[in-house]
């Protein structure tokens, strides 16, 4: 046969011969719809996202802003993530299926089951076909009442994943009593543990404990510098700072926000601080370079050294430097040199001072803010009770993934290749 010309193409093709099984993704699936933007976030924070993109055959229902703000609004983030888990279930419901129920009424087994924390039948769900062509959402526990009921449609990728949208949370006895984990969790126990023992003797001594503690009922991330940092050239002389500059300084290293590594490598905004108020943004970008972390103040930076505790709702990192917020510690440009006169000679240019050894000199600040952070106003659109099949019109799902896919073209090409070789 010689070298046919084919023949150079073929190791390139049969390279390029594979299956591809894509994982759906739930975070792009609502990412389009603004209606759901608080539902996709709180998935996020509490990793569930992560757990419904791991599954393979799974139904989650959602609840737009309206809906889910009467949870996320009254709740700590430990109860918002039992809610969100009942309403994860672990089979596969469509627009046909939920209408075609077996005896008109099923059980179904959600994430909150898998925990091992869910007694009896709190851990599932009644779907209950009812007269009218409507369909009722409930705890699967006795006596419990279907609250809720299918909306709409968003999204399916036939016996992978159905997102579908309910018009209320579905409630199990005694989910929404939960006591929040951070009430067991000593927060300056463990920083003095990481080697953070400045920063926890900061913190107890100018009573930020307590706020810390409430703050992460909801939320919370804290970045403590280790105790070199307090030593490295640069760094203010804490005595020269008023009581609320330093309370700002230590509020900082703080954000009222659960951000695991996994939210803070794929954040794109600046990250607000506890210490924001009126009179300051008080926050900090980030930056990533492989798994390599870093803040950036506008004043310093900071690497994030290692994790401390990540459990849901609060992330705890020990940092490799003091960050210092430009508000309290912003850098003065130098004035520019005034025009000289035609003709002058030319002064030799003078060094200037090393500020290495000098502590910023501290600019006033507000006191800080209370501590709080209230939900964004939701949209209060009402749901459409009119059940729509996601695979037909847009909402067939361009911008997800291909899920479970065989891709087949380049296989076919490369056997036209081969015969068109074998038979030259």
């Amino acid at each position: 046969m010689g070298n046919h010309p084919l023949l150079l193409l073929l190791p390139l093709l049969l390279l390029s011969i594979t299956t591809t099984i894509s994982a759906h993704n739930i975070t792009e699936i609502l990412s389009d719809n603004p209606d759901y933007s608080q539902y996709n976030n709180f998935l996020s924070q509490t990793k569930l996202a992560d757990e419904i993109n791991s599954r393979q055959t799974i139904t989650v229902l959602v609840l737009n802003n309206a809906a889910f703000s009467s949870i996320t609004s009254k709740h700590p983030l430990s109860v918002v993530k039992k809610v969100l888990s009942l309403l994860i279930l672990l089979d596969y419901f469509d627009n046909s299926k939920l209408h075609q129920i077996t005896n008109g009424t099923t059980l179904s087994t959600t994430l909150l089951q898998t925990t091992g924390n869910a007694q009896g039948n709190i851990g599932s769900v009644n779907i209950t076909d009812l007269k009218g062509g409507k369909v009722g959402f409930g705890s699967a526990t006795p006596g419990s009442k279907l609250d809720s009921s299918y909306t709409k449609s968003i999204k399916q990728i036939p016996y992978n994943i159905s997102v579908l949208e309910i018009s209320a949370p579905i409630i199990a006895p005694g989910i929404l009593t939960a006591p929040p984990p951070s009430s067991d969790v000593n927060i300056t126990a463990l920083i003095e543990k990481a080697g953070c023992k400045t920063f926890a003797s900061l913190i107890l001594s100018n009573g930020l404990i307590k706020t810390f503690q409430s703050a992460a009922d909801k939320g919370l991330t804290i970045f403590a510098p280790n105790d070199e940092a307090f030593k490295a050239d640069g760094v203010p002389d804490l005595t020269k700072l008023t009581n609320a500059e330093t309370v700002s300084l230590l509020q900082y290293h703080a954000a009222a926000k659960y951000l695991p590594i996994g939210s803070l490598k794929t954040t794109k905004d600046p990250i607000s601080s506890l210490a924001a108020n009126g009179a300051g943004k008080f926050d900090y970008s980030v930056t990533v370079a492989g798994d390599s972390v870093t803040l950036h103040t506008g004043v310093d930076s900071s690497r994030i050294a290692d994790t401390i505790l990540d459990s849901t709702p609060i992330s705890i990192y020990s940092v490799d430097s003091v960050l210092l917020p430009p508000e309290l510690f912003a850098k003065s440009p130098s004035p520019a040199p005034a025009p000289e006169p035609a003709g002058a000679p030319s002064p030799t240019p003078a060094s200037a001072p090393s500020p290495v050894g000098e502590a910023p000199t501290p600019l006033p600040a507000s006191p800080p803010a209370p501590v709080g952070e209230s939900p964004s106003d939701s949209p209060a659109g009402a749901p459409s009770t009119a059940a729509e099949r996601s695979s037909s019109g847009k909402s067939a799902g361009v911008h997800v993934k291909a899920s479970g896919v065989v891709t087949f073209t380049v296989t076919a090409l490369s056997a036209f290749v081969i015969s068109c070789v074998f038979m030259s």
